[in-house]
This record gives structure tokens, C-alpha cells and sequence, in this order.
């Protein structure tokens, strides 16, 4: 039972990581820390900020 627990968190921590909804949570988590008195950006908000960052600054790729 334990490894089956042990496996279902596992694959639940890739998928958080690999959708980016564990990105949202750290993001939550800097924003209280640094901005305490500000509203934390909504997940569509936060969505939007990180586009816009994208697009403002390009990387170079390889590939």
C-alpha cells in the first residue's frame, strides 16, 4: 500500500511540474513573500505576465 501511495505522489509531482501548475504555486509563494500587501495575480493573470515575458524576451535556441 505504502508503494502505491509512494508511486500516485510521484507521478502526480511530474505531472504538477510538467503542466506548470507547480510553477503558479511557487510564483504564489514569492509573490506573499515579497509583495505581502498585494493581491496575488489570478492563474489566467499569471498566464498572461509570463506570454508577455516570453515574447518581450526572446532566447536563442540551438535547434
Amino acid at each position: 500500500m505504502r508503494g502505491a501511495l509512494r508511486w500516485a505522489r510521484a507521478v502526480r509531482w511530474y505531472l504538477r511540474e510538467l503542466t506548470g501548475e507547480a510553477e503558479y504555486d511557487r510564483h504564489c509563494e514569492r509573490h506573499r513573500h515579497h509583495h505581502p500587501h498585494a493581491p496575488v495575480p489570478s492563474r489566467r493573470e499569471y498566464q498572461a505576465l509570463r506570454a508577455r515575458h516570453r515574447e518581450e524576451h526572446p532566447q536563442s535556441r540551438c535547434c
